[in-house]
């Protein structure tokens, strides 16, 4: 049966949260097409998805795929929620034709997912797997065919067991054993992808990873172990950067996505604003911070002590490769304003009546869409910026007539996406937008608890619903402007 559209269908309840004073508050700043057809992004914007191999692959021990860290983690019990595993996921190892039918039914233009690293080397380094390439080359082809531009991330949080058997992002090895695995995928597939981004959220894989255990490879180092860590992870991403543009066909481009921490002002007035840019800086000094300018803030490097990782002039040199672009991670947002200490800003915490989403931690912060871009381009001359990665978890269920209606997941990205076109009228270099995610997904820790999808996932058959947010994200690219 064909499902009926909820631009239709839903189009009074739409309309309803059409008429929010966010929007409002933001007309000043934005600009309104002359027809009254919303707010108009510019022309050539890019609309995509976001996936990653582990969230949704399934197929761990096909094709001769070897064993990553979160494999060993979710089967040790009392990691994830219900025990549950990325065995399975969302099986577009197998299904990834009808994922891409989604993505051309929605008219996106560009997508972005990961490649997992022990597909294509099952022990890490050696020998690479010819149907770990395979595999990825089909999901190109059919990408290409459906006129889908595919942006590739190289490591979205799988590393091969193998590796971290051998001190993972601890040893210090492992910044060329990732170098090498990335100029190797982008010497074979860099003819079809045009964008390459090294790494997926630094800050989470390590901090959550290496410092509370929480997810894999569920450790929890010493403040200076973790402080080393962090400086193996953009040293990595600085390696592969290099070993990137010596591999690739010319013209590739290369950078990363990062979650950034999105300090923002609490109140918009220049003391506060100036806070958030000083602390937007120094809160990513371990990672976004250190790749753009070559050197870790004095702050960070005091605030360690003892503890601070060690380095020389060279890493440096290499952590600072330059980059195309930068892609932007952004969920929540981080409130400042302005004190007399020494850094000049004091964090505003959020109480316990804050709003937030389905996932606690995801309170909402639509702000950082305008603001996160806007301090990219004026603290490092940022000049392509892509938001890699923004949505929200949602309480879904499907109702007596087969529908999604996540209300408030449109409600959300209609917040969120104001800002983030407030942000471009305003000078920010934003060139494209990849919604999280495509599909519900394995979310980490979170199992199957979780849903993030514009399309629901019924795990058990493996069916794909389209959302409300679905027709929302469809209408929206459809018409290039926030209606």
């Amino acid at each position: 049966m064909k499902r009926r559209s909820f631009l239709t269908t839903g189009a009074a309840a739409v309309a309803a949260l059409g008429s929010t004073g966010f929007v409002e508050a933001a007309a000043k700043s934005t600009t309104r097409d002359v027809e009254g057809k919303g707010l108009v992004f510019p022309q050539g914007f890019l609309w995509g998805s976001a996936t990653a191999s582990y969230q949704v692959e399934g197929a761990i021990h096909e094709e001769g795929r070897g064993p990553s860290i979160w494999d060993t983690f979710s089967h040790t019990p009392g990691k994830t929620h219900n025990g549950d595993t990325g065995d399975v996921a969302d099986d577009s190892f197998h299904l990834y034709k009808k994922d891409i039918a989604l993505m051309k039914d929605l008219g996106l233009t560009v997508v972005r997912f990961s490649i997992a690293w022990p597909r294509v080397f099952p022990n890490g380094t050696g020998t690479p797997n010819p149907q770990g390439l395979d595999f990825y080359n089909r999901i190109l082809d059919e990408l290409h065919a459906n006129g889908i531009a595919p942006y590739c991330t190289l490591y979205h949080w799988d590393l091969p067991q193998v590796l971290e058997d051998k001190g993972g992002w601890q040893n210090h090895d492992i910044t060329k054993w990732f170098a090498d695995y990335c100029g190797y995928v982008a010497g074979k597939l860099s003819d079809r992808i045009s964008h390459f981004m090294t790494m997926n959220e630094m800050r989470s894989f390590v901090e959550i990873g290496y410092g509370g255990g929480r997810h894999a490879p569920g450790l929890n180092v010493s403040r200076g172990k973790l402080a080393q860590v962090r400086h193996h992870a953009v040293l990595g991403h600085g390696m592969a950067v290099q070993a990137i543009r010596a591999a690739a066909k010319k013209g590739t481009k290369v950078g990363l996505a990062e979650n950034c921490e999105n300090a923002v002002p609490a109140i918009e007035t220049p003391a506060n604003v100036h806070a958030a840019e000083i602390a937007f800086r120094e809160e990513n000094a371990m990672y976004m911070t250190v790749i753009q300018e070559g050197r870790y803030t004095d702050h960070y490097l005091a605030n360690l002590g003892a503890d601070a990782p060690k380095f020389t002039p060279e890493e440096l040199k290499i952590i600072a490769s330059p980059l195309d672009f930068a892609g932007l991670n952004c969920y929540t947002a981080t409130p400042v304003i302005a004190d007399d200490t020494p850094l000049g800003y004091m964090h505003v915490k959020n109480p316990k009546s804050y709003p937030h989403m389905a996932s606690p931690w995801l309170y909402i912060g639509p702000e950082a869409l305008r603001w996160a871009p806007k301090f990219a381009a004026k603290l490092w001359g940022v000049k392509e910026i892509y938001i890699t990665e923004n949505g929200c978890s949602a309480d879904d269920v499907v109702d007596s007539k087969g529908c999604v209606l996540d209300s408030d997941r449109v409600m959300f990205l209609r917040q969120y996406l104001t800002q983030l076109h407030r942000g471009i009228t305003e000078g920010a270099p934003v060139k494209g937008y990849f919604l999280w995610s495509l599909l519900d997904n394995y979310e980490w820790a979170d199992g199957y608890e979780k849903r993030f999808g514009i399309t629901y996932v019924d795990f058990a058959t493996q069916k794909r619903t389209p959302k409300l947010s679905s027709d929302f994200y469809k209408n929206i690219i459809a018409h290039n402007s926030l209606v």
